[in-house]
């Protein structure tokens, strides 16, 4: 054969007879000639047809004729113009082509000029160096990017992503994203605020099955999988590659003849192959976490529109934080498995390879060459080749295992989200609704022997419905608690799956709820709920709903964002807010369940006649009004009369009284058979806002209501999310959700936090452990070095089994270490995440009630369910890594300095380099994975809020509105995500090609230094630097990772700074039991303030209750009746003055002392999910008969004896498969279990009918015969038997005294009551 540095001529060229090394077979200018000549045509010729119908389908328009496209041009010509047509920038098919093109003539001018022969044969050295230079010079071209397409045939976007003009060196490398790391510079690809164009496919051929599911996500994300697929084979290709080159090349380190040249070769050839192995890997990544992206928005869109479509019934059967942790966790599970698909098998084809290499493994296979082989002898080419391939079989088998756990975790989330979708939702066919209006004197609604049930598998509810209501009637509703009042509503709604029957609506329908939903965004938004503002409309409706002096003392006006669940606002405010939505809507039929119930008697009848009534805003239209207020009844044009969810009678009101049937028994058991009035209170449920005023005056002036109907500024969505105090006039209209966004690098704090609840002593061990698994792998690696430099006698070495025995005992000990180590960290990680988790259960717990009415739900769900499991999952790992790769990586800096020490003028350089990456990649990713969990936190509230309006928002037809407004807070989300994604293959990509840089430094010094080194010590050197190149991007990752995951625990720790309630229990306390004897309560100048900035909203107050006395509590809305309530129960602590009961102040007695020792009744009933028994008797102290009388006593035992389970039924997320009426009763039975000597009742019984309430009050008289009770009247009626009322006004007691008393005196008490009717 020829020798290496003669032409390709001559008889011996091909003669195969004589033996030679691999290396003169495949490094000889022949061969190298032929290869540089064939490879680049094929290269084209192969990828030349595939690339030309990629662009073909992909085209984005006409490229201009630029200078830099004719200086391309000339070359490759058709493939160019080709290119030119379609819009294409940058190529990376030619600049393939230019890559592989330099090779061959770069090999030449190498090897030409290390012979130094110029002047022996000038014309061919020239010819060698205008060849490269031409090639270079188009090369460099292939390097640029053309301008954008001078016809774009997609739509122009104003914020596009710096990907698409970037040249191909800059797209694989990622080089573009430089200068763009804010999350607000790169928009998100194929994200316009629409969906995605993979997601409306993916969302028609789902449906909510498991099969058609898997099959409609494969059948969109297929193409993009595959082509990431193909990527990471190439990139295996290259992976071993690598160990063969490695091979050749202490091949060439032991031939002693062999040219520089040669060594230089395979260096660069080993560079460039793990340089490409490096840029297909991270394209594979890179394409895989954009489908991960977009598989992520679409079934975070599938889970939306089924929240959407929920029927009633599973909508009780499915908690809201179900609902978010598949969005916030499940969804996250599912779409990361997508990488890891390909881990279930190719890691067992990279096993099957490295057999190929091995043809055993590891320990056996040293053990067995050193043994039993004929040839025994141990050089550096068997022992570090084999080493360089373990390491990719290691990797292989630690890959597998995590590729199976992902998917197995996917697997389980997707069980539950197809259990969710697979859910039953609402019946389109359940009711016929036809969007034009009816005519005069047409039936506007039709129910024809309707029979309705909750869900289809339940018993009906409602049975033989017949109802037809005219156009323009108002139709009331009436009937004792659980007749099925609510549910007739829902069932004209179509929330009721259907048994039999027929019903049909005609015109556009708007609906009130009797639990009033609102969103947390503006008093305006709220009210126009997607439609457009008519400003004169707009104030009709205010002012006619009663809410005109309630927006004039909001901070903002009608911009005032309103807060998570309205919680700024009454308990009236919000039902007012919620009636002025549907009022709004100018629709044909309202469905208006009990929307006066939480109004006082001068709003209710105000709102009543200015909107319900025959004289209000919806005279005309068809109303049906469920209603208690039996004083309406005259005014209503028909009456239905509902008892055990069937319809007792119907008719006017005349003709009911004469039938004296289900009717009269209402009005009998009320004992007011014609009363104007029930004397309702509205109440303030913790008086959020002192300076608001319910009254049904007119607005506070023209002016000013004009200036507040005037729009300030565009409400954006991310703002919309999350409220502000009322009175918050600096804060109005910031998103509380961002104010507590950090920025920079995670404070060393964190560290020390979560180190902290590790222990010191794990982690001195774990440290310890890591240091001497790292010591055993460098003294293994060192001892095989030394081996194989042992000196060979007749083909054998001396002391081989003390070799291999060493060898053998000290890879052990480092697997030993490692497990140790890695276990240590793991349980660290569990003690951590257990103590974080109590903490954090603890500040949440211990935060008074102002916190959470300002701070959105979807930010406490977040770090309960992401944050959490992050500290579970991610931080123990991410902790282990980087201690593992931190280890490698200074092992690997030492060998090669110590082999190699001339490398150390370059590893300095890559170090500064390496410092730089990192940092700009930690603070860069920090920040990012904060402002992504933020917007996170959006869409968690969102599908949270919308999960608790679906009904109002069906009623509404708003899904369209809300999708797309779901779709913006996902795309604002992923806005951030690819920003990260991007940064992320940033870091991959550049520290892997900073790792190659170190594997080219290390071998290069070798190959010129050969004659200084033995075989051995360059193979220990090259195959360690081979593993920094991911040792040295892994340990950049997992720190910056952890840093990220570190966030968690700062999100888990913001609370720690929060104002907290006063301690639950003191050491020593002046009350000690049986505290409190008698139920004595004094206030003394007591006054209270909501915030430090506001006036207060009780000053001035002293009075005392006797102890067994009975006081009525009453005033208009923010007279400060509720927050008396606050102030005893120190839910708001007094700003001057005190509370007493029985002499003791009630500041040095513990709040669960204190607040054990009362009992509360709320207006809003709070069920939690469970059985009732559990609900009833949280702390399982009393008997089921006990139980029972408790029920009987609330008129519930029939009830809950018709359930199934009775006392073990479950019930729904906050009790909604139970009517309103029945969950007051419930918790006033719940009250009444306690049997505590003090008793408030803040609006007990304001969702049940007036003969049930009677009944009540009667039993309560007799059960807290004994107690100190304040009565805070919702019905002015329920505070006429208390032995004396206060009457509050303007935060301060305006009378007191007997209701006889005050009667006689004709003062605020008496207008309470004349507007009530009972005077």
């Amino acid at each position: 054969m020829a020798a290496p540095g003669e032409p390709c001529a001559g008889p011996g060229v091909w003669n195969q007879t004589e033996p030679e090394p691999a290396a003169a077979h495949l490094l000889n200018l022949c061969f190298l000639k032929t290869t540089g000549v064939w490879v680049p045509p094929l290269y084209l010729w192969v990828l030349g047809p595939i690339y030309l119908l990629y662009i073909h389908r992909h085209g984005k328009g006409y490229l201009r004729m630029s200078p830099l496209f004719k200086a391309k041009m000339s070359l490759a010509v058709f493939l160019i113009h080709t290119e030119r047509k379609k819009g294409v920038q940058a190529s990376g098919v030619l600049f393939g082509y230019w890559l592989l093109c330099l090779l061959l003539p770069a090999t030449s001018a190498t090897q030409q000029a290390s012979q130094r022969d110029f002047q022996s044969d000038p014309f061919r050295h020239l010819s060698t160096y205008l060849c490269l230079s031409l090639v270079v010079a188009q090369f460099m071209l292939s390097c640029l990017a053309d301008q954008p397409p001078f016809f774009p045939q997609g739509p122009q976007q104003s914020n596009p992503c710096p990907e698409a003009g970037a040249p191909f060196p800059s797209k694989a490398t990622f080089w573009w994203v430089s200068g763009h790391t804010k999350a607000t510079a790169l928009e998100r690809k194929g994200s316009h605020g629409l969906e995605a164009p993979e997601t409306e496919p993916l969302l028609q051929r789902g449906g909510s099955q498991r099969g058609p599911l898997l099959r409609a996500i494969w059948q969109v994300f297929r193409s993009t999988f595959l082509l990431g697929t193909l990527s990471l084979l190439i990139s295996d290709v290259f992976r071993f590659a690598v160990p063969k080159l490695l091979s050749l090349f202490l091949e060439f380190i032991g031939d002693p003849e062999a040219p520089t040249w040669r060594g230089c070769l395979l260096t660069v050839l080993m560079f460039l192959s793990a340089c490409l192995q490096t840029l297909f890997e991270q394209q594979y990544m890179y394409r895989l976490k954009l489908l991960q992206m977009r598989l992520r928005t679409a079934i975070t869109g599938l889970v939306y529109r089924k929240v959407l479509a929920l029927s009633s019934g599973s909508r009780k059967a499915s908690a809201v934080g179900d609902v978010v942790n598949l969005v916030s966790v499940d969804v996250q599970r599912l779409t990361e498995s997508v990488t890891y698909l390909n881990g279930l098998w190719l890691p067992l084809v990279w096993i099957v390879v490295c057999f190929v290499y091995l043809w055993q493994v590891a320990l056996v296979v040293f053990a067995v060459h050193a043994l039993v082989a004929k040839e025994n002898a141990m050089d550096a080419e068997k022992a570090f080749v084999t080493l360089t391939v373990l390491t990719i079989l290691n990797k292989a088998q630690a890959f597998l295992p995590f590729s199976i756990h992902s998917v197995i975790q996917a697997k389980v989330s997707f069980e539950r989200l197809a259990a969710f979708l697979c859910l039953e939702e609402v019946d389109p066919g359940a009711v016929h609704s036809s969007p034009s209006r009816c005519s005069a004197g047409e039936d506007c609604i039709r129910v024809r022997d309707g029979t309705f049930a909750w869900s289809r598998e339940g018993p009906p509810c409602l049975h033989r419905i017949n109802l037809t209501v005219p156009q323009g009637c108002l139709l009331a509703v009436v009937g004792p608690v659980g007749a099925g009042k609510s549910s007739l509503l829902s069932a004209l709604l179509g929330e009721l799956s259907k048994v039999e029957g027929s019903a049909s609506i005609k015109g556009p329908v708007a609906y009130v709820p009797q639990e009033a939903w609102v969103q947390p965004t503006s008093v305006v938004e709220n009210v126009c709920f997607r439609q457009g503002l008519d400003p004169p409309w707009l104030e009709r409706v205010l002012e006619a709903c009663a809410l005109w002096p309630d927006v004039g003392s909001f901070p903002a006006g009608l911009h005032t964002r309103i807060g998570e669940q309205g919680m700024k606002l009454s308990g009236g405010q919000k039902q007012r807010l919620s009636l002025a939505r549907a009022v709004y809507r100018k629709a044909a039929v309202y469905l208006l369940d009990d929307p006066l119930a939480a109004l006082d008697a001068h709003v209710g009848q105000h709102v009543f006649n200015q909107v319900i009534g025959p004289g209000g805003l919806l005279r005309g239209t068809t109303r049906i009004l469920v209603t208690h207020a039996l004083h309406v009844l005259p005014q209503a044009d028909r009456i239905v009369v509902l008892e055990d969810g069937a319809i007792a009678e119907m008719g006017s009101y005349q003709e009911l009284l004469h039938r004296k049937g289900a009717l009269v028994g209402l009005l009998d058991r009320a004992r007011h058979p014609g009363a104007r009035g029930e004397g309702e209170t509205e109440p303030t449920t913790g008086a959020k806002d002192p300076r608001g005023s319910a009254g049904g005056g007119g607005p506070g002036g023209g002016p000013e209501r004009s200036m507040k109907l005037v729009p300030e500024k565009d409400i954006t969505t991310s703002e919309a999310q999350t409220g502000v105090p009322l009175d918050d006039t600096e804060g109005a209209g910031r998103p509380t959700g961002e104010a507590s966004v950090q920025y920079g690098r995670v404070k060393a704090a964190m560290y020390l936090t979560y180190l902290r609840a590790v222990g010191t002593p794990l982690c001195l061990y774990a440290l310890f452990l890591f240091l001497c698994q790292q010591a055993a792998s460098f003294c293994r690696g060192y001892w095989l070095s030394l081996w194989a430099d042992d000196p060979t006698m007749d083909g054998q070495q001396a002391q081989t089994a003390l070799r291999g025995w060493v060898f053998g005992i000290l890879g052990c000990l480092q697997a030993i270490g490692l497990f140790a180590a890695m276990a240590t960290v793991l349980l660290g990680g569990v003690r951590a995440s257990s103590l974080l988790f109590r903490r954090l259960l603890w500040d949440v717990a211990r935060s008074p009630v102002g916190f959470f009415e300002q701070t959105p739900v979807g930010n406490l769900l977040t770090r309960f369910s992401k944050e959490t499991d992050t500290v579970d999952v991610d931080i123990p790992d991410k902790l282990r890594s980087l201690l593992v790769y931190a280890f490698g990586l200074l092992e690997v800096c030492l060998v090669v300095t110590v082999a190699t020490p001339p490398a150390l003028i370059i590893i300095l350089p890559l170090l500064l380099l390496y410092a730089g990456f990192q940092s700009l990649y930690v603070a860069t990713s920090c920040q990012l994975r904060r402002l992504e969990t933020t917007r996170h936190s959006f869409v968690c509230s969102h599908v949270a809020e919308t999960f608790q309006g679906s009904a109002v928002i069906r009623a509404f037809q708003a899904q369209g509105p809300l999708v797309a407004q779901n779709n913006t807070h996902v795309d604002e989300s992923q806005r951030v995500s690819f920003p990260q994604l991007v940064a992320d293959r940033w870091l991959a990509a550049n520290m892997e090609l900073l790792g190659n840089g170190l594997v080219f430094t290390a071998a290069m010094c070798a190959a010129l230094s050969k004659a200084h080194l033995s075989a051995g010590l360059v193979g220990f050197s090259v195959s360690t630097a081979l593993q920094v190149t991911q040792t040295l991007q892994w340990a950049v990752r997992s720190w910056t990772d952890l840093e990220n995951s570190i966030v968690s625990v700062e999100r888990m720790k913001d609370y720690v700074w929060t104002p907290k309630e006063a301690p639950w229990r003191l050491p020593t306390s002046p009350a000690q039991p049986p505290w409190p004897r008698g139920g004595q309560i004094e206030f003394r100048d007591f006054g209270l303030r909501y915030r430090p900035e506001l006036p207060l909203a009780v000053r001035g107050v002293s009075f005392k209750i006797h102890a067994g006395e009975k006081v009525g509590i009453v005033g208009r809305t923010g007279a400060g009746k509720s927050s008396l309530a606050s102030g005893l129960l120190r839910l708001v602590e007094a700003a001057e003055g005190g509370v007493w009961i029985d002499g003791v102040p009630i500041t040095c007695v513990g709040l669960h002392t204190l607040r054990s020792k009362i009992t509360v009744i709320p207006q809003d009933p709070i069920l939690f999910p469970g059985s009732l028994r559990m609900n009833l008797d949280m702390l399982h102290e009393h008997t089921d008969e006990a139980l029972w009388a408790t029920l009987e006593t609330v008129q519930l035992r029939a009830l809950v004896a018709s359930l199934p389970g009775q006392l073990q039924y479950e019930c729904a997320d906050q009790g909604d498969n139970l009517s309103t009426g029945q969950k007051q009763l419930l918790c006033l039975a719940r009250a009444l279990l306690r049997k505590t000597q003090i008793l408030i009742l803040d609006e007990a019984t304001a969702a049940v009918d007036p003969g049930t309430e009677l009944q009540v009050q009667a039993a309560l008289g007799s059960w807290f015969a004994q107690c100190t009770v304040l009565v805070i009247a919702h019905r002015l009626r329920s505070v006429m038997a208390c032995a004396r009322v206060l009457v509050m006004d303007n935060g301060q007691v305006a009378e007191s005294g007997s209701p006889a008393q005050l009667l006689a005196q004709k003062g605020l008490f008496y207008r309470l009551a004349q507007e009530s009717g009972l005077v």
